[in-house]
């Protein structure tokens, strides 16, 4: 009879290792630790597609403005040639990744506010906080595939739309602006230096989901242009953000998470290194620490002589560029005789004169930049007032002047537009930035004419035979993911 009571009671214990999140949320660190999980899971843009490859390179080769030194992965290839289909691992990953992003946030929405104790204040902030990492996630998903599922609870295979269909875009960007709206409203701080989401990435972000709303393909128009104004002349008036003094302090690790840098990923060698700095060296040529020097993105030479003469971005290792570098990162410097990417360019991992590199990068990565909600007022005001004042034209020739080229003025308003939207091209280039404009505006910037071509029909400068057509506005969705849940069709069009 004891042996049997002891059995009972043994098969009735919970083993208190095995955490589900019924068991887990149940502190306020848990609630910290599963919003840290949250911000991990954006690191997916530099995660791994294959051989010398990185998901950050789908959304800039499709742009015409990069092009790769390997063609050791057909993935990328098919990018490159803008022959890619839903089978495209690069594809997939994004999907997925955005996806994991949306599951972390639901839980922590889902399972926070029921800790008890905890600070409120706390509390709201974490809500806030998640709130912009789905809203993030979901931008991501609707300018990317379109009509996506809208999943705001945590899903087991039990749930009742484990198996979602599409929503419409409308109701897409409703969920994106609601989650927004609230965590303007969560008490975030306006910076944060320590990476997190602040008011300043909250109401940035805003800023950007306005603009692209009041292009295609809603085409909201000028009410949302307005929106998307006032929203970025708040961060411009009250954040405290600045644009850098120099280049350099893009990519410096003195100045992360603060002044120009709005919202980053965080990257540290010793948890999670920066794994990009190997794919956007040139292709074996020893400029630095690393035994792997890839070229999977690096700049086509036609967009890379497109900037203004003089423009201190194109300068050789002062701007966004670099034409020639060290030997093995610290010994002499030699030519490289095409341009390659300076902007991300982890000087302490790859090495510099004289000093040899770690070939451990803590670089982050940039997501919304304080120059970017500069263009963003100047372009949204010159819409919503039909005519640029005052603080549009400071906005754009604030830009330029770091750059040292001319500051501009007595515009109309189309001419006024052209010169932001080249600038959102010369500025914002290799941050994942450049394929949305090319899909809100329906334009694509043209080197050789230093004007803009029609989306459609645009070719290539570095490949005339690739050529843009309407079923580029959106990516197909995963093959893989339309095989596991039959209620994604149909596919988008083209595909």
């Amino acid at each position: 009879m004891v042996f049997g009571t002891g059995c009972k009671k043994f098969l009735e214990e919970t083993d208190p290792s095995n955490l589900t999140p019924d068991t887990y949320y149940t502190i306020p660190e848990h609630a910290e630790a599963a919003l840290a999980a949250g911000y991990a899971q954006t690191r997916f843009i530099g995660g791994g597609a294959g051989i010398f490859v990185a998901n950050f390179s789908m959304l800039e080769v499709v742009t015409g403005t990069a092009r790769t030194e390997t063609g050791q992965n057909s993935d990328l290839n098919n990018l490159v040639g803008l022959q890619y289909n839903g089978d495209n691992l690069l594809v997939r990953n994004w999907w997925n990744g955005l996806y994991s992003v949306i599951a972390q946030t639901n839980l922590v929405l889902d399972r926070v506010p029921a800790i008890t104790p905890m600070d409120e204040t706390r509390k709201a902030q974490i809500l806030g906080e998640a709130r912009f990492l789905r809203a993030w996630a979901y931008f991501y998903l609707v300018r990317l595939y379109g009509d996506v599922p809208l999943i705001t609870k945590p899903q087991t295979t039990e749930s009742e739309d484990f198996l979602p269909q599409r929503k419409s875009l409308e109701e897409g960007y409703a969920l994106i602006v609601d989650d927004l709206s609230q965590a303007e409203a969560a008490g975030l701080p306006w910076m944060d230096a320590s990476g997190r989401a602040s008011r300043a990435a909250v109401k940035s972000l805003l800023a950007k989901v306005y603009l692209t709303m009041a292009g295609q393909p809603l085409n909201k128009g000028a009410e949302y242009y307005r929106l998307a104004a006032d929203k970025a002349k708040d961060v411009i008036d009250n954040s405290g953000a600045t644009l850098f003094a120099t280049y350099a302090d893009l990519h410096s690790l003195a100045q992360e998470n603060k002044g120009e840098h709005i919202f980053q990923i965080q990257y540290l060698a010793s948890v999670a290194g920066n794994p990009m700095q190997q794919l956007l060296l040139p292709n074996f040529k020893n400029v630095s620490a690393y035994s792997d020097e890839v070229g999977s993105t690096v700049p086509t030479t036609q967009f890379y002589n497109s900037y203004e003469p003089n423009d201190l971005r194109a300068r050789d290792r002062q701007g966004f560029f670099y034409t020639s570098y060290y030997d093995g990162g610290d010994g002499a410097l030699k030519p490289l005789n095409a341009p390659y990417i300076f902007k991300h360019f982890d000087v302490v991992a790859n090495g510099t004169a004289g000093t040899k590199g770690t070939a451990q990068a803590d670089l982050n990565w940039p997501l919304i930049r304080y120059a970017d909600v500069l263009l963003i007022y100047a372009e949204a005001q010159n819409r919503a007032d039909g005519s640029p004042n005052a603080q549009a034209y400071e906005a754009l020739n604030s830009i330029r002047r770091r750059a040292q080229i001319p500051v501009l003025a007595g515009l109309s308003q189309t001419t006024f537009e052209e010169a932001v939207w080249r600038e959102r091209w010369h500025e914002l280039c290799y941050e994942g930035q450049t394929w949305f404009d090319m899909v809100r505006l329906r334009k694509v910037y043209n080197e050789a004419t230093n004007g803009f071509d029609a989306f459609v029909g645009h070719k290539f400068p570095d490949n005339p035979t690739i050529v843009l057509a309407e079923k580029h506005y959106l990516f197909p969705l995963p093959t893989a993911e339309m095989r596991n849940n039959p209620n994604l069709t149909p596919q988008n069009p083209g595909y």
